[in-house]
């Protein structure tokens, strides 16, 4: 499972101009799942991105995390983020979950997400979405869990 984590001060998801995900401060969560990928790679997932410590405390460190600034979480599916262009010029999606596997693991993660007070807003999976966002920092991680 891999993640692109940004800290925003606001996003949001469209599909067909309409909106679909939206949310103030907070993470931006772009998530990638792979064959592998298991419940035990969503709990660890959503436990690492939920626990990150990267909105700035009194003295402006980085040191506090999304629960404790009150923000929220929009997650988008990306299987993109499994794109290989080590190759070519066109980018192999092979080692990307297909939709069977993938789709129960995004919605696990969402819950997983959830069940740690953290209000959730999603894209559409499968969906050709527009994503804005502003980042704040910026900040921008990889996390991932193989």
């Amino acid at each position: 499972m891999r993640a692109v984590v940004q800290r925003v001060s606001r996003a949001k998801v469209t599909v067909e101009g309409a909106v679909v995900g939206e949310i103030g401060r907070g993470l931006m969560v772009l998530l990638g799942v792979a064959p592998e990928d298991s419940l035990e790679h969503v709990r660890w997932m959503a436990d690492k991105v939920v626990g990150l410590r990267i909105f700035r405390d009194d003295e402006g460190k980085m040191n506090r995390d999304v629960v404790e600034v009150g923000g929220s979480v929009l997650v988008v599916s990306q299987f993109t983020l499994y794109g290989d262009c080590q190759k070519g010029r066109r980018p192999s999606f092979i080692a990307a979950a297909r939709p069977e596997h993938a789709i129960p693991m995004y919605e696990s993660f969402l819950d997983a997400i959830r069940a740690l007070g953290v209000p959730v807003a999603a894209g559409q999976f499968g969906a050709d979405m527009s994503v804005e966002l502003v980042n704040e920092g910026p900040v921008t991680l990889i996390v991932e869990k193989t």
